[in-house]
């Protein structure tokens, strides 16, 4: 088995904490079976932040000093155009990231930070179904409302909070094996079966 990686997740004033507290666990799960590696959270400085549901978090690292990262994970959140689309430090730092990982990764609004970097253009994308019309209005983005997940080429975006766990599990399997992936899912014990699921 490869050694595990660095995977980094970006977060900020009210960022929705399940768009990257599930992953995080599936990519710390990952790096436990492989015997290394590490998860880290990094903002646009360490001061504490908190949560759309009212986490509080303590950053590991700044974006000055965030470590060398193989993937990095952008969550959303309903209010993504005030906490971080307008943060143009941060903008450049996702952007200068895209040549540095292997993978960007984006679940829900995540999406249109990358939107905002640049790195969506000519390619296909997914976000949170209230927000696909700003995918939609970009004619450089396909967008792809009915998919959970989608890659294109080293980016990877994703639909809202559960989409970001099936997001995640795909990416480690594509990095490892699907059934490096399968025993991660079957120790989470991942089977959604969400009540009031029917339609009305």
């Amino acid at each position: 088995m490869t050694k595990g990686l660095t995977y980094g997740i970006f977060i900020y004033e009210q960022v929705a904490e399940l768009d990257f507290v599930g992953p995080l666990q599936v990519f710390s799960a990952s790096n436990q079976m492989c015997g290394g590696g590490r998860v880290v959270t990094i903002a646009d400085s360490a001061r504490p932040l908190r949560g759309v549901g009212g986490l509080q978090m303590v950053p590991d690292y700044s974006l000055e000093d965030a470590p060398k990262l193989d993937v990095l994970l952008l969550p959303g959140t309903a209010e993504v155009d005030e906490y971080a689309l307008g943060n143009a430090k941060a903008i450049d730092w996702v952007r200068e990231q895209y040549d540095k990982v292997d993978y960007m990764t984006a679940v829900c609004t995540g999406s249109l930070i990358l939107q905002k970097a640049g790195l969506l253009k000519g390619r296909k994308a997914t976000t949170h179904w209230t927000l696909m019309d700003a995918l939609a209005k970009d004619p450089e983005v396909t967008e792809l409302p009915e998919m959970r997940y989608v890659r294109d080429g080293k980016v990877v975006t994703s639909q809202g909070v559960s989409a970001g766990i099936d997001m995640a599990l795909w990416l480690v399997g594509e990095i490892y094996t699907p059934d490096h992936a399968r025993t991660i899912r079957k120790i989470l014990q991942y089977d959604p079966a969400p009540p009031y699921a029917a339609e009305v």
